[in-house]
């Protein structure tokens, strides 16, 4: 690939105007923009490399950041998160990401996009662990991309979030899964969360997850694209109709991690 050709990434609900420039990325920036580099630049500075390193601007305004290689779990590669693992790998990458994003202290100037308020302020979350932004190369190569809604948040916060996606915990029965709470099990003792920890997490695995359907329908009902356009594509009845399982089921969930 000739480094002025550009090829339009596809993948997730939002990336327009995301493209492949050799071997980089190229986005639009944003007020955030220099806080997220900022947050990236410390993340490899402390040996955290699952993410992509920040390049600067290009001379059309875009952010620039090292292209990964590799193919994104979400939907069509959600095998490679077989066998258990592979799972267990996710959760000791998010754990590592927190580790390491413990010690970093923004820019006095830092100015973060906070979708959705979160619920705790010990780290600078990532706020979208999730399989649509898993990017699984080679065996060394794992990485989370789409880090543009980084800000302030909580461990359980990003863990919660983490769950729904990685699972899945999911209404849909194409996506619900059996061994659901083996897996959520699993998940939890590979990140390592301790009892405490483990209750309070129980009960924010359905409001992180109605959170995303609020979002949706307070946007479009401003009009904000893009997620105007999502809330009529109707994500927000499968945030609300996911959040209603999990809720269901949380003695479920609480037993299993509690159990032993």
């Amino acid at each position: 690939m000739q480094r002025d050709e550009e090829q339009p990434l596809a993948g997730g609900n939002v990336n327009e105007g995301v493209v492949r420039v050799g071997d980089t990325v190229r986005r639009p920036t944003g007020p955030w923009t220099p806080a997220v580099h900022a947050l990236l630049t410390h993340l490899h500075a402390v040996g955290f490399h699952a993410a992509p390193h920040p390049l600067g601007v290009d001379d059309q305004g875009r952010e620039v950041l090292s292209f990964l290689p590799g193919q994104v779990v979400w939907p069509g590669q959600f095998s490679l998160l077989e066998p258990a693992r592979q799972l267990a790998r996710v959760a000791r990458l998010i754990r590592d990401f927190h580790d390491a994003v413990q010690d970093f202290t923004p820019p006095p100037d830092a100015r973060w996009q906070g979708l959705i308020p979160a619920e705790g302020s010990d780290i600078i979350a990532h706020h979208d662990l999730a399989p649509w932004n898993l990017v699984v190369g080679d065996e060394d190569q794992w990485a989370f991309i789409d880090w543009d809604g980084a800000g302030p948040g909580s461990r359980l916060w990003d863990v919660a979030y983490a769950l729904h996606g990685f699972i899945p915990l999911s209404a849909d029965p194409n996506w619900q899964r059996p061994d659901a709470a083996d897996r959520v099990r699993g998940f939890v003792d590979a990140y390592g969360l301790d009892e405490a920890e483990r209750r309070r997490l129980v009960p924010m695995l359905g409001r992180r997850t109605r959170s995303m359907h609020d979002f949706l329908r307070d946007q479009a009902a401003r009009g904000v694209r893009p997620w105007a356009g999502l809330w009529v594509e109707g994500h927000g009845d499968v945030w609300r109709s996911d959040s209603e399982y999990i809720e269901e089921r949380e003695d479920q969930w609480l037993r299993a991690l509690l159990a032993g």
